[in-house]
Formats: structure tokens, C-alpha cells, sequence
């Protein structure tokens, strides 16, 4: 895990780059993007994990996969017309 680069602790917690972050929770476990600063772990890609993971996923999560739910349907007349074509 590498550190969490540009990092000072305040006194209103740690602060990246001008945003103060929050520590990552549960469902952040496994991510990629979990840095490390004075024995914490944080995300390095947005400040609140917690507000990401209200809305069901977060779209910067590196460990939850995107369930597929079905192949995409083919109109076979269509089909058929490219495979005249030779597509």
C-alpha cells in the first residue's frame, strides 16, 4: 500500500491538496486506491468514501465488478444483411 502523498494532519483532520479526507469504510476493502498516512487508511481518489458508497457503487471502486445482465439483443434481419455484406 503506498502512502498517502502531499498529506499534513490539522487540526480539522488530514488534509490532501486543500480537501480534508475521511478515513475509507468497509466496502472500500480490497480497492486499489487505499493509501496510507499515520496509520489510517484513505482514498486517494476522493475525500468521502462514505458519501460514494451511498448511492449503491462507487465508480471509483477497482474491486467491485459490474454485473452484466444479459448479451445484447441482435435484430436477425439485420444480422442478416451484414452477414450479405461480409461484416
Amino acid at each position: 500500500m503506498a502512502p498517502l502523498e502531499n498529506a499534513t494532519k490539522t487540526a480539522e483532520g488530514v488534509v490532501v491538496n486543500g480537501f480534508v479526507v475521511s478515513p475509507i469504510i468497509d466496502k472500500c476493502e480490497g480497492c486499489d486506491r487505499i493509501r496510507e498516512f499515520d496509520g489510517q487508511q484513505f482514498c486517494s481518489s476522493y475525500p468521502q468514501p462514505d458519501r460514494k458508497w451511498a448511492g449503491g457503487r462507487c465508480n471509483f471502486a477497482t474491486h467491485a465488478k459490474v454485473q452484466t445482465t444479459a448479451a445484447a439483443k441482435v435484430n436477425p434481419l439485420k444480422a442478416s444483411k451484414r452477414a450479405a455484406k461480409g461484416r
